[in-house]
């Protein structure tokens, strides 16, 4: 599911966009572990010229092998339509901005040349949310980008602490997989986060601070200039809409044509985004259950409200007793509520959730456990990719917000009561940032942009993880003349490919520079 934000929750879960299933194993406490890393300092005032060794360094595009573990795994990308090989390349990056004569850092990149007749206008950047989601594995898998290469180099990227971009891990596979299998409540929670600081601080400690959004946005100049663009064309989805809004604000003149679809709200701190969240799935699953009400022959719930009762009904029995699976792990709780979360992303999914929930009541967990082995990013050999990791990091790079247990457990009626199913989990999901040895940024980014070029802005309205209100604080913030809205009424997480208006407004904007009417809207 390309350009999905992961939902927040306290297990080491994502790809595509997959955004914030934040986790306990990179969330941890700081009460041993001395004092936190002071963020670096990364303005466009503090942020020195990058030195030429930098901006005119020469790529060594080569075929692309199969995605590492990291990524994700799985095998080589095939060839394009036309026979085209996708091309893969490492491009070299200040580890720290502040100090762009230090230390490095190798981001990976991956590309298919324009092809198709049309007059070449550049290169087109990708990123697909998460945050986490490597763009190297992604990109050659999305399909509805094929039309786009009719005058566009399609290019993507692993940002830094993805992937194989200084990848950030923490723990073993094991060790998330015995994370996973426990439910546990605000103080177990907190506790077993002091156990996982010391395995993030051994493993990734030099890159932590530098994982931020504001970094990985200027990377993407960096990648522009090697490029030999003049300006930045970009598609973001989901956490993909944050960092582009960044990027507009600290390189509003190098904007080029610019989409962001499902957008994350930029005025939003992360309780608000969580409770929001909260929401967005409970209305996806209210949806859903009203959907499936219509196909009395393949929905196992007739009537919504009874459809409510019997999941929350299913829910408390695994909370008691974790149902079992062929693989002998078993499906708790905590699982459960994360594979049903992953099949409310797109309408597509709804009948594999009839299917799923139907067999998790007659005593099996095998569909469910599979579809929340999906979303944290396990493969069917117990490795992980670090989606998640790189989530948890980069968001408590971004956040200054760290809730501690008691002030997780005064807030959740407000979140029961915004979602009886996913209420709790998306509460405690909060203490993913408590401890992190690394202070964050701040509690919203900045996305002002003055003076940037028009930038499309698509919400939708029964998006679960980046609700349609986003959009629109999004065209608020990036201000007047820059932000142009959008919006779909759809379902789903994401609009291009899959609603045909947004699709065509999409196209039209990024092939031929037509921007839509401010306030278009599309059924």
């Amino acid at each position: 599911m390309p350009g999905s934000r992961s939902l927040r929750t306290t297990t080491l879960l994502s790809a595509s966009v997959l955004l914030a299933l934040t986790a306990t194993a990179c969330g941890p406490r700081q009460d041993d572990t001395g004092p936190a890393t002071p963020h670096p300092t990364s303005s466009s005032k503090a942020a020195g010229a990058l030195p030429a060794s930098l901006t005119a360094q020469k790529l060594d595009w080569r075929p692309c092998p199969a995605p590492s573990t990291a990524q994700g795994g799985g095998t080589a990308p095939g060839k394009l339509p036309d026979g085209t090989a996708w091309e893969c390349a490492k491009l070299k990056a200040p580890l720290d901005y502040g100090k762009p004569a230090g230390d490095t850092l190798d981001l990976a990149l991956i590309r298919a040349k324009a092809e198709g007749g049309g007059k070449r206008i550049g290169s087109l950047l990708f990123n697909f949310g998460g945050p986490g989601a490597s763009g190297v594995a992604t990109l050659p898998g999305y399909s509805p980008a094929e039309p786009l290469r009719s005058r566009y180099d399609l290019v993507s990227f692993d940002p830094r602490g993805v992937g194989d971009s200084a990848g950030v891990t923490c723990l073993s596979d094991k060790e998330i997989d015995e994370l996973r299998a426990e439910t546990l409540d605000l103080a177990a929670t907190a506790k077993q986060n002091e156990k996982v600081v010391a395995a993030c601080k051994k493993h990734s400690g030099k890159v932590l601070p530098h994982v931020g959004t504001e970094s990985a946005a200027r990377d993407m100049d960096l990648i522009r200039q090697v490029l030999g663009d003049a300006k930045l064309n970009y598609f973001g989805m989901s956490y993909g809409t944050e960092l582009g809004g960044v990027y507009a604000h600290l390189f509003p003149k190098n904007v080029g044509r610019t989409v962001l679809d499902a957008v994350v709200d930029p005025t939003k701190d992360p309780v608000e985004e969580s409770l929001g969240q909260a929401k967005g799935f409970q209305l996806a699953l209210d949806n859903y259950l009203a959907d499936c009400a219509k196909k009395p022959g393949s929905c196992p719930y007739p009537d919504p409200e009874d459809g409510r009762r019997r999941i929350a009904a299913l829910l408390a029995k695994t909370g008691k007793r974790p149902l079992p699976t062929q693989s002998g792990r078993k499906l708790t709780q905590e699982q459960a509520v994360v594979g049903i979360v992953a099949m409310l992303y797109s309408k597509e999914s709804w009948p594999s959730l009839s299917i799923s929930l139907s067999d998790a009541e007659r005593g099996s967990g095998d569909n469910l456990l599979m579809m929340a082995d999906n979303y944290a990013g396990r493969d069917d050999k117990g490795h992980y990719n670090n989606m998640m990791t790189a989530n948890s990091a980069i968001n408590c790079a971004d956040t200054r917000q760290r809730l501690t247990p008691a002030q997780v457990r005064d807030r959740l009626p407000e979140f029961r009561k915004a979602s009886p199913v996913f209420g709790e989990l998306t509460a405690k999901g909060l203490l993913g940032c408590e401890g992190w040895p690394v202070t964050g940024r701040s509690d919203t980014p900045e996305v002002s942009a003055p003076g940037a070029a028009p930038i499309v802005v698509i919400g939708n309205a029964g998006d679960p993880a980046t609700p349609v209100e986003g959009a629109r604080k999004m065209a608020d913030k990036l201000g007047a003349g820059v932000g142009v809205l959008l919006t779909v009424k759809g379902e789903g997480h994401g609009t291009y490919g899959v609603n045909q208006c947004a699709t065509k407004a999409v196209n039209g904007h990024l092939l031929d520079g037509k921007v839509p009417a401010d306030g278009t809207v599309c059924s």
